[in-house]
């Protein structure tokens, strides 16, 4: 009776949740109405402006065109009227000349005044030879405007039509390589799209996009087809929402029903509660510091043991003998193990992460471990620890490391390091990251959880999490056990 009441607690519980997320969505859904609706009429106000604006200037320059030519017009006839007025006042002088000069009686004086008439109808000959017709027409119709179509024109305007909602097909959508591609379609053709737009956000929800989600959404523009790929995403969150709309040359549509899309990989720092003293750790980086805390006199003992690696070390001591450490008790790793372990538990699965070295480095060891490594216990070392190691001091050594078994690696040693662990399956793997190709691949069965571990000399490493296992390491597994050669005989060695 109690469990049930339990289950049906956590389902009340669960549809609680689920409902207020539908009422956050109701609301903020309402509240866009409201803003949309207020920027959509002020948008509709500034077209039409735009419009009468248009309009207006229009209107202006045919006003201008019309005044334009009345002035030419009137310039020209007012011209010609000037000057027809000043040949018919001198012809009306002579005229009036010529009359009066039939009345002089005296033949000299008529000769005199007819010569004189003769004279100023010469000069005013070229003033008789005035056209007498109009320069210009007093016709208009030229500038007549006939606006009916552009009136039909604007008795159809319209609201845009807005791009139907594309739909996000999860069968054609692939999470491999820490990229994901997103496939959509539309329902209705619509050859009026010029682009998609597509918004993704990370989250650890697996039900429909919450309004108050942690992450806001990003956006990805301009994409011209039915499908993108976002590659080199770290995964650093167990879900990807995903959502696309449509655009026009002028509006966009309506969002996709969203898609969430799962994107599970192995997130996990380095713990700097369980570094060695000589230590310097952060998230994702540990540097050796000779400067760290009080052990100065021991500072040169982070090489490996010298007889197998070819990393010098000092004069050996037993567990017994070996100084006492210098935090006491709370110290997770001291003397010669510089040590620093991941935060997070592999219990099951497969999982996958890269380790790169500074190019100075003289001397580290990747691998994993079960959490009861010793203090003063080195990766490799132990029967509870898996790892390769490399030396670049004095001589360069590069080898795989289990149980005090040594196997020197005849590969060179990558820039960096990618390594592969199937809890389940009882292989660690390590690979060139940048190649994929194997570079040694223990067999064994893990009888407890086991953390990440990394040792380092003389130098850092840097890790990079939130990784998915390779499309080309899945691959190299299936043919593995042809591939590994002379690896085979450390591994029969370690699993005996």
């Amino acid at each position: 009776a109690g469990e049930a009441l339990q289950r049906i607690i956590s389902t009340l519980a669960n549809k609680n949740d689920e409902i207020q997320n539908f009422i956050d969505t109701l609301n903020h859904t309402l509240k866009g109405v409201q803003e949309n609706s207020s920027n959509i009429l002020s948008e509709l106000d500034e077209e039409f402006d735009s419009l009468y604006s248009i309009l207006d200037e229009v209107k202006e320059s045919m006003i201008n065109c019309i005044k334009q030519e009345q002035a030419r017009k009137s310039q020209e006839l007012q011209s010609q009227i000037s000057q027809c007025n000043n040949a018919l006042e001198n012809s009306e002088e002579l005229l009036e000349f010529a009359t009066r000069s039939l009345d002089i009686k005296e033949p000299e004086e008529f000769s005199k005044a007819a010569r004189q008439i003769k004279d100023r109808y010469v000069t005013m000959a070229s003033a008789f030879r005035l056209s007498l017709k109009p320069k210009v027409s007093d016709n208009m119709t030229h500038l007549m405007v006939d606006f009916s179509q552009e009136r039909q024109m604007l008795q159809t305007l319209k609201f845009l039509p807005v791009p139907k909602a594309p739909e996000i097909d999860p069968v054609e959508c692939l999470v491999a390589d820490n990229s994901v591609t997103v496939a959509w379609r539309m329902l209705e053709e619509d050859n009026k799209i010029d682009h998609f737009i597509l918004e993704h956000r990370k989250t650890n929800f697996d039900g429909l996009p919450r309004v108050k989600d942690e992450r806001c959404w990003e956006i990805i523009d301009n994409i011209k087809g039915t499908e993108y790929t976002l590659s080199g995403l770290k995964f650093d969150s167990k879900y990807m929402n995903f959502r696309v709309r449509a655009c026009n040359k002028a509006v966009a549509g309506e969002y996709s029903d969203p898609v969430t899309l799962e994107t599970k990989a192995l997130n996990f720092n380095l713990d700097n509660s369980s570094s060695h003293l000589n230590l310097k750790v952060e998230d994702t980086c540990v540097e050796w510091d000779p400067t760290g805390g009080k052990g100065q006199e021991s500072k040169m003992k982070g090489k490996e043991n010298k007889g197998r690696s070819g990393t010098p070390s000092p004069k050996r001591t037993s567990v017994g003998s070996r100084p006492p450490a210098v935090r006491g008790s709370r110290d997770r790793f001291t003397g010669e193990s510089y040590t620093v372990l991941g935060d997070t538990a592999i219990e099951s699965g497969q999982h996958y992460w890269e380790v790169k070295a500074q190019k100075d480095c003289k001397s580290y060891s990747v691998g994993v471990a079960y959490k009861t490594l010793g203090k003063f216990d080195q990766l490799g070392k132990t029967n509870t620890s898996w790892c390769i190691h490399v030396n670049n001091w004095l001589q360069n050594t590069f080898a795989a490391k289990h149980n005090n078994k040594v196997k020197a690696l005849d590969v060179t040693v990558p820039e960096k390091i990618g390594v592969f662990c199937d809890f389940d399956g009882g292989q660690l793997s390590f690979y060139d990251a940048n190649s994929k190709q194997l570079l040694y691949s223990f067999k064994t069965k893990f009888t407890q959880p086991v953390l990440p571990g990394f040792m380092v000399w003389c130098g850092g490493l840097s890790l990079s999490t939130g990784m998915q296992v390779p499309s080309a390491v899945r691959t190299l597994q299936k043919s593995e056990n042809g591939m590994t050669g002379s690896a085979s005989s450390l591994n029969n060695i370690v699993t005996q």
